[in-house]
């Protein structure tokens, strides 16, 4: 038997939807397909709710129903965005291994959550153990999304509140919470009539798509820059209280406006990505946090995003001229001699400090030798320099890490993974004295 959506990891979609295969599987889209151009009115709202209707039900077992006069969200770029947080996750688990932990209980904020709930139901629909919180200032919308929470069952996963305009956007206090893993938003994207009407006018082409959005949903002071720098200004006094912090972002200039400000503020880490939906749509999220955890280099640093946008890297791979087995025995042998955490099974390690420093491996020999475990100092040099395989005992865990790391090895290729920590050169001084030792073991 094929399982259920609510059971299943589903990718993130890549390609534009296949209206002909969609109206095979669902006979109400089939209603609103033109059978000669194998496409849809997108300028018909209901043609557009169906499409999404359509979508929710086919690939996620979702069901909704929409007002005439609120926004009706595009399904691909929304699940596309909730799929980066899911590897935004992910990646930054205490299991340190960068896959789907089904048990792991995951607590969320949808920041405006609209009419449709996309979000919330989006994210428990994928994720069994994951619950929602939403916030909403339009009681209209708010009607709307309890009901679609109610029309899937979802009452005991999603709980959502009213808030108002010039209230927190992050009211963790009013909602009974001490902490949550990320927050999600789709913030209006312009500041005035007059910023919409213009955006519209600078494309190219006029949109596609029918906008029954409100102005409550497409306008707010600022744009969604000025949201989302508002939604910094909370996280500073919140902090670690959220590991992500995330927001959806309309137009290139407004990322650019809220990187700056997230550098300004001293936040250290950060990830940035597109959200493409098929060959048209393109928007952008951004998320930062406190705890230092670092996400994977293709969650956080998107390929097409200007480098001067981009965190710092958290990644390095190291060129060798040594076969996988000799390169994971001569990491084995390095690591091993230094006073730090170390699993070869797993390739995860974790340092107090420098402990590769010269001045680190001299104290760390002296004491050896006063402790008489390797035979004296001469002993302890060869485990240092010639990297002979005795294991260092070390009482080093991640609670008091400066860095955390991993290794991955392939023929002629070591790349070491940033995992934790704050301190950029420490992990890129760690990756150098890898290049020496591995340099120095290839060369003999």
């Amino acid at each position: 038997m094929e399982s259920s959506p609510l059971h299943r990891d589903i990718p993130a979609y890549d390609e534009d939807i296949d209206f002909v295969v969609l109206a095979s599987q669902d006979p109400d889209f089939a209603k609103v397909v033109d059978p000669a151009s194998k496409t849809i009115n997108f300028k018909d709202p209901k043609a557009v709710q169906q499409l999404t209707k359509s979508l929710l039900k086919r690939d996620f077992g979702v069901s909704i129903e929409l007002p005439d006069d609120r926004l009706c969200p595009p399904v691909p770029v929304r699940y596309n965005y909730v799929h980066w947080i899911q590897s935004l996750l992910d990646t930054t688990s205490d299991r340190y291994d960068d896959r789907y932990d089904p048990d792991r209980k995951v607590l969320g904020l949808d920041i405006g959550t609209g009419a449709s709930c996309i979000y919330p139901l989006l994210a428990t629909s994928t994720r069994p153990q994951w619950r929602m919180f939403g916030t909403e200032v339009d009681s209209h919308s708010l009607d709307y999304a309890e009901h679609n929470v109610h029309l899937n069952d979802l009452e005991d996963r999603i709980s959502l509140r009213r808030s108002t305009c010039d209230g927190p956007l992050i009211p963790l206090g009013a909602l009974g919470l001490k902490q949550i893993n990320f927050t999600i938003c789709n913030p209006p994207f312009y500041s005035s009539k007059d910023d919409m009407e213009s955006g519209h006018a600078s494309k190219a082409v006029p949109p596609s798509a029918v906008c029954t959005g409100a102005e409550i949903e497409m306008i707010c002071e600022g744009g969604d820059a000025g949201f989302v720098c508002r939604m910094i200004d909370e996280s500073l006094v919140l902090r670690d209280r959220v590991q992500w912090y995330t927001s959806m972002l309309g137009k290139l200039s407004s990322l650019h406006t809220v990187v700056a400000r997230l550098k300004e503020a001293g936040v250290k880490n950060w990830a940035i990505t597109v959200l493409r939906a098929g060959s048209k749509t393109r928007r952008w999220a951004v998320g930062w946090s406190f705890v230092d955890r670092r996400p994977r280099n293709d969650i956080a640093r998107d390929s097409d995003i200007s480098h001067a946008l981009l965190p710092l890297p958290a990644a390095q791979t190291i060129a060798t001229f040594l076969k996988a087995q000799d390169a994971s025995h001569s990491l084995n042998v390095i690591l091993s001699g230094l006073n730090l955490r170390w699993d070869p099974a797993t390739g995860i390690g974790f340092a107090k400090e420098n402990v590769w420093s010269r001045a680190a491996r001299r104290k760390l020999m002296r004491q050896r030798a006063d402790q008489g475990t390797s035979g004296g100092a001469e002993a302890s040099n060869t485990v240092m320099e010639d990297n002979s395989t005795t294991q260092t005992s070390n009482d080093n865990g991640q609670e008091d890490a400066t860095l955390g790391f991993k290794t991955m090895v392939e023929d002629r290729a070591v790349t070491v993974r940033w995992l934790e920590g704050e301190d950029f050169v420490l992990f890129e001084s760690f990756c150098s004295m890898l290049k020496r030792s591995l340099s120095t073991r290839t060369q003999s």
